[in-house]
């Protein structure tokens, strides 16, 4: 089996599709062919000249980033600025770029709960929620025969997940009838005859995402020629997704102390952080990179601190006076990223060729020195 760049976005996308992104956003393949064979797939936080010339030493195929190398969208390519000459080498050496940047800050196990997850937070849910997934109702009428091959294949697609239960049915039994006609080489039955059947109705729930590998999926493990099934648009809601995370902290400590944890948590050498230092902390609000626009959710969410970054002086006064302790541990704590999609494609190794090879960008793409 040949992986392929396309292939590697379909198994991106199926963690963070490209519906997730928001509106001003540019993700997805910003460099390259999909059609372009891949060997070494290198994961970054950001594609700099210096983080090229690293994927051409160590001959890259595909280099996956978070931040993205063409924003806001370019008009020329002039060789001679330091974006040109990024393009240029890209291009000569053949190496495609993709770019999964807040569709992965909002999918779930993505950027934030990676930084949620190190802190250790507990009950954790979105900052900013943006919207609900879309549910459906699926229906599918099989012989009895073939009944747990089914629920089997459904569950597998992604079909039937409630809440943290997987592979969840209903079942009634019944009696179908049809009239195989001329041309026709049924499972069960002969051509010009009716025919009745045992067969029951499964019944599932499926995320709007998931829905068309469900129904394949479904057809190639059911044995009629004609799988009859119905779809049912469900007033239920899916997971909510959204900005940033919210949660309780592990344990409560002082502010100060709380500094320390999170400077570890994110292995990060410096942070700046506004608030009374013996301010106990209990309600955590975190979200990657520049979240200085969203410190009105973590208010109103009941955070004591929110950890983000770029925060500039008049946004941490009022926090401040609005009694929210801030940490600022840099844009460049989005590192954790590289480490969680590395995680992301060992565990779906089986979905890649064998001769595909994962690694991190070694290069700090950090503009800033601390001293």
């Amino acid at each position: 089996m040949m992986t392929s760049v396309n292939h590697v976005i379909k198994l991106m996308e199926r963690w963070a599709p490209k519906t997730l992104a928001e509106e001003w956003d540019n993700v997805g393949l910003l460099v390259g062919n999909k059609s372009q064979k891949v060997k070494k797939i290198m994961v970054t936080l950001d594609v700099l000249e210096s983080v090229v010339d690293e994927a051409i030493e160590k001959s890259v195929d595909l280099i996956i980033a978070h931040h993205p190398l063409i924003f806001p969208k370019i008009s020329q390519i002039n060789f001679s600025t330091p974006k040109g000459r990024v393009l240029e080498k890209l291009i000569k050496n053949d190496i495609s770029v993709y770019v999964t940047h807040t569709n992965l800050d909002i999918a779930n196990g993505g950027v934030n709960d990676m930084m949620a997850n190190a802190l250790q937070l507990q009950q954790i849910k979105p900052l900013v929620p943006k919207f609900s997934e879309k549910l459906y109702k699926l229906s599918i009428f099989v012989p009895k025969s073939h009944v747990e091959q089914l629920r089997v294949a459904l569950g597998n697609a992604g079909a039937g997940h409630i809440g943290n239960y997987s592979h969840c049915t209903f079942q009634t039994e019944g009696t179908g009838s049809f009239l195989p006609l001329e041309g026709t080489t049924p499972y069960l039955g002969e051509q010009g005859k009716i025919e009745h059947v045992s067969e029951y109705k499964i019944e599932t729930i499926v995320k709007e995402n998931d829905l068309d590998k469900v129904i394949t999926t479904a057809n190639n493990a059911h044995p009629y020629e004609e799988m009859a099934y119905d779809i049912y648009p469900l007033e239920n809601k899916g997971t909510t997704h959204g900005l940033g995370r919210i949660g309780k902290s592990l344990q409560e400590m002082r502010l100060s102390e709380y500094v320390e944890v999170v400077k570890e948590a994110l292995d990060i050498p410096f942070v700046r952080f506004t608030g009374d230092k013996d301010k106990i902390v209990k309600k955590v609000a975190v979200l990657g990179g520049s979240g200085k626009s969203y410190i009105p959710y973590a208010i109103s969410g009941g955070a004591d601190v929110y950890i983000t970054g770029d925060l500039t002086f008049h946004e941490a006064q009022d926090a401040q006076q609005d009694g929210l302790a801030l940490i600022d541990p840099g844009h460049y704590a989005e590192k954790i990223m590289k480490k969680g999609v590395k995680e992301y494609f060992d565990n779906n190794k089986d979905k890649l060729s064998d001769e595909v090879e994962i690694i991190l960008s070694e290069i700090s793409t950090d503009p800033f020195i601390y001293q």
